[in-house]
């Protein structure tokens, strides 16, 4: 073929090309998605979630995973995040947050207003961790310890309250350091124990577990009546070493974003949320105890995009949430 013939067959191939790349980087859509510290559940469904949203959009929605210090940075970061931004938390931040209330009392912005809801995932579970041969203990087994509880976290205000709520305010020493540290100052014997809020099982305990004795503390039915949350049973063998059930306490958590993500969006975020939750739940065990009736624990509003999708699955949505 003649050079002159076959540029000119070849030009509108390559034009043809150019425009098609072009158009694929314009529909890929990126999302942010904001959690929790790496090597904790949430942090670890997060990937989860990236990888499930991907694969069911055909690479048209990419989350980018961004590490946090724990629901309260997630909430604040409202005020300063443009576009399209996820973030989880429980809800009864979202609540503060938009009332002024709480650790967003002195820092409150209209902002706020603009959070709408996506979908739920799996509660916040309670662990206090010690690194002793003792199986299941009672919270008593927390005096006189170092521990370590975190810092700005949902995790650390409720394991002060429950510190105090049980008499143990002034005799366990908490350690100042973030809760990402945890598991290494544990093994390196720098502190006795941990507290973490993450659903089971969370990898950081199965690490530390896997090379050295824990003792995991179980509440009686009175003492979680004590604190007003919600009973979550651990079973026994979820972790190394801890045969028996654990009796604690949990959170409903929800995936949430801002009024400025588009309503197609919201809608694809939350249909293959929906449509990939067995496959996660196949290859991760905390995916199968969600289901819809979870929307009731959400606050505020859900974004128009994800409505829509409730309502065209034919989900009952509480008026609250329209």
């Amino acid at each position: 073929m003649l050079p002159f013939i076959r540029s000119a067959l070849c030009t509108p191939l390559l034009v043809a090309t150019t425009l098609s790349l072009s158009l694929a980087a314009q529909a890929e859509t990126r999302v942010t998605y904001k959690s929790a510290t790496a090597g904790t559940a949430y942090y670890q469904m997060g990937v989860e979630l990236s990888e499930a949203i991907r694969q069911g959009t055909d690479d048209a929605i990419i989350l980018t995973l961004e590490e946090s210090q724990g629901s309260v940075q997630n909430v604040m970061e409202v005020m300063a995040r443009q576009g399209n931004y996820v973030f989880t938390t429980p809800p009864a931040l979202v609540d503060q947050a938009m009332a002024g209330e709480g650790p967003f009392a002195e820092r409150q912005n209209p902002r706020f207003q603009e959070i709408r809801g996506l979908f739920p995932i799996p509660a916040i579970t309670m662990h206090f961790i010690l690194g002793e041969d003792k199986g299941v203990v009672g919270i008593e087994e927390l005096e006189d310890k170092h521990i370590l509880i975190g810092r700005g976290t949902f995790g650390a205000r409720e394991a002060a309250r429950y510190l105090a709520l049980f008499g143990l305010e002034e005799s366990v020493q908490v350690a100042d350091a973030a809760l990402g540290s945890g598991p290494d100052a544990l093994k390196n014997g720098q502190i006795d124990g941990f507290v973490t809020a993450s659903s089971y099982p969370t990898p950081n305990i199965i690490e530390v577990a896997a090379g050295m004795p824990i003792a995991m503390v179980s509440l009686t039915d009175e003492q979680i009546d004590m604190t007003g949350a919600p009973r979550q049973v651990i079973p026994g063998g979820t972790y190394p070493g801890i045969d028996e059930d654990v009796q604690t306490t949990s959170l409903p958590v929800m995936a949430y974003t801002t009024s400025q993500m588009d309503d197609e969006t919201a809608y694809t975020l939350t249909k293959t949320f929906w449509e990939r939750r067995d496959a996660m739940a196949e290859e991760t065990a905390w995916w199968g105890g969600i289901t819809p009736d979870q929307l009731e624990n959400m606050a505020g509003m859900l974004h128009p995009g994800a409505l829509r999708y409730y309502e065209e699955a034919g989900i009952d949505v509480p008026e609250s949430l329209r």
